[in-house]
């Protein structure tokens, strides 16, 4: 059914017989043994590579085709917890962390050799063609090597020490970011500026997208991720003094920030149904929003365990994120700018404020160690 009937395929050739195969897989009832059950359907061509035994895939062999396709997808990523990688540094920075690898697809025995080895002792190998893995991929070039991984836990993963022990008490909220090429952006940030972890809300992006870790490139594998968090949830995994600040991504002028408007437009703010008042007479201006001051970003806003709210572009900020600022004696902080810009955009407002607070945070720290240094002499 997917044999290849040429070597060169148009892009439209492609995209539809990708779109073919997604759509018969994921209306399968797949059980959660489907990807090993996939391994068997084809004979077995054994060949092996330092003390490992991997199987060439015979002519017409679709596994990769299905497997691609299928762990693409969101609802068969959350329903089997598997999550599709590809790359070699991806996978590299995955087996380091201790996730458990399935099944390994690889062009050349050449891509499977720039692998841990010792770490693939328990998986399936399979060779396929480079032009079946050019079909499939959604690089524009592949760089051979494609992995099936049980979906990683947080929690149980072993981030790299010398990253960890570089790290700041900065904790990043992401609240209704669904752009997956933002979301990938603001978690390299986050990993670069050493926060101490990343909680998702629901309403995010999956994280496990294969465009956010194309544009993440291994932060999943650099410092613990928290997906799909409701916001009763946000607060078990936030110091008990930590101060949460709201990222305000809108044009300010700097000689007023007053009348700045909060990120993601609050004036829309909708609240849910059950919280509707049964009266006619009920205006918009009764409403008790939260009270959250705005602040440059340059000034002190980071001296202790600080927790930044960064919301999507397109959706207002919840009332949770604002009520948690509040609660906690946060800010809005803003980047002035110049006349004319309405925006920044969401990756943008991260890095500049994750990098300043990171400054702010060390210079804490550094002036703490002096004054320790100087009481011993």
């Amino acid at each position: 059914m997917f044999k290849q009937k040429g070597k060169n395929l148009s892009e439209s050739d492609n995209k539809y017989r990708k779109e073919k195969v997604s759509e018969r897989a994921v209306n399968k009832k797949w059980s959660g043994h489907h990807v090993s059950e996939c391994a068997e359907e084809s004979p077995h061509i054994m060949d092996r590579l330092g003390g490992l035994r991997y199987e060439k895939a015979p002519a017409g062999d679709n596994r990769l085709a299905k497997v691609s396709s299928v762990a693409r997808s969101r609802t068969f990523r959350e329903k089997e917890g598997k999550v599709l990688l590809e790359g070699r540094r991806l996978i590299c920075d995955a087996l380091s962390a201790g996730a458990s690898p399935q099944m390994l697809f690889f062009s050349a025995v050449e891509r499977l050799q720039e692998l841990p080895l010792d770490k693939l002792q328990q998986v399936k190998l399979i060779k396929v063609k480079y032009e079946d893995m050019k079909t499939w991929s959604d690089l524009v070039t592949p760089q051979g090597v494609i992995a099936i991984f049980s979906k990683p836990d947080a929690s149980r993963l072993a981030f790299p020490k010398d990253i960890r022990h570089q790290s700041v008490p900065l904790f990043l909220i992401c609240d209704n970011v669904r752009d997956a090429g933002n979301l990938g952006t603001i978690l390299r940030c986050a990993a670069a500026a050493g926060c101490d972890r990343v909680l998702l809300t629901k309403g995010c992006v999956d994280a496990w997208e294969p465009k956010v870790l194309r544009a993440a490139m291994g932060a999943h594998f650099r410092l613990p991720i928290f997906p799909n968090l409701d916001w009763d949830e946000i607060s078990e995994h936030l110091p008990k003094d930590v101060i949460v600040h709201i990222a305000d991504n809108c044009s300010i002028s700097s000689k007023d920030p007053a009348s700045a408007p909060v990120s993601g437009q609050i004036q829309n703010v909708t609240l849910d149904e059950s919280s509707e008042s049964d009266s006619d007479e009920e205006s918009d201006e009764e409403l008790s929003l939260p009270c959250v001051k705005p602040q440059v970003y340059h000034e002190s806003w980071a001296q202790k365990s600080t927790a930044l709210v960064i919301g999507g572009e397109t959706l207002e900020l919840s009332l949770e994120a604002l009520g948690l600022a509040e609660e906690t004696e946060g800010k809005r902080i803003f980047v002035p700018m110049a006349p004319g810009v309405e925006s920044l955009n969401s990756a943008m407002a991260a890095s500049i404020l994750l990098f300043e607070g990171r400054r702010q945070l060390l210079k804490v720290a550094d002036k703490t160690s002096r004054r320790a240094r100087s009481k011993m002499f």
